[in-house]
């Protein structure tokens, strides 16, 4: 399968996903301001006409996107390494995570933050109306280290999503400590570890590539 990232966006979650299950994929980078991909200079937008990351071409040759559906693609492909719910209800509640983490973190709390362009009064404005998000994970995730009782697909989306406050000062987890400290446990993770480290480093390379462009 191939996988079509951009370094330390969403799509790292896949790549953990595919760490934990010890899979075989080829990791496509796609540049976020050109949208081409490094490897062979091809346009993105011809694989995913959004150019949005992930997406997956999977192993039967189909193109899989939205970040959701890939993890649980991926789960799915890889039942040993157990990324997926085993009971329907476990299904239902990694569904019911990703959502979340989807919409209530990424989209609304840390998309906004994250954008450039964003003026202020909007930013103050995502920071009253979305902060309530991590409230109601901070109370949930106490006394856990998963999201359920091992770690699985939703975990490496949460994961991915609550590393992004490394650029986002106005978000500080001493206000959540158990975020704080679920998001410190699985940074020390070994396919988390690896994956930040390897991205981490493709991350440099594309800002020192758009500075001197």
């Amino acid at each position: 399968m191939d996988l079509y990232f951009t370094p330390l966006a969403c799509s790292m979650a896949t790549r953990i996903a595919l760490y934990e299950a010890g899979a075989d994929a080829t990791y496509l980078e796609v540049d976020p301001k050109t949208k081409r991909v490094q490897q062979d200079n091809t346009d993105f937008n011809t694989i995913n006409p959004l150019s949005m990351v992930p997406t997956l071409r999977t192993d039967d040759g189909d193109i899989l996107t939205e970040n959701a559906a890939i993890l649980q693609h991926v789960a799915d492909r890889f039942p040993d390494a157990k990324l997926n719910g085993q009971t329907a209800q476990e299904r239902s509640r990694i569904h019911q995570w990703l959502c979340f983490i989807g919409t209530e973190l990424h989209k609304s709390l840390f998309n906004p933050l994250l954008d450039s362009k964003a003026p202020a009064e909007m930013k103050a404005y995502t920071l009253e109306k979305n902060l309530s998000r991590l409230d109601y994970l901070d109370k949930y995730l106490a006394g856990r280290e998963f999201l359920l009782d091992r770690f699985t697909v939703a975990d490496a989306y949460l994961t991915t999503v609550l590393n992004w406050s490394m650029a986002t000062p106005q978000i500080d987890f001493a206000k959540w400590p158990n975020v704080r400290d679920y998001l410190a446990r699985h940074r020390q993770r070994s396919s988390v570890a690896k994956a930040l480290g390897e991205e981490f480093k493709l991350y440099q390379a594309e800002q020192a590539r758009h500075k001197a462009a």
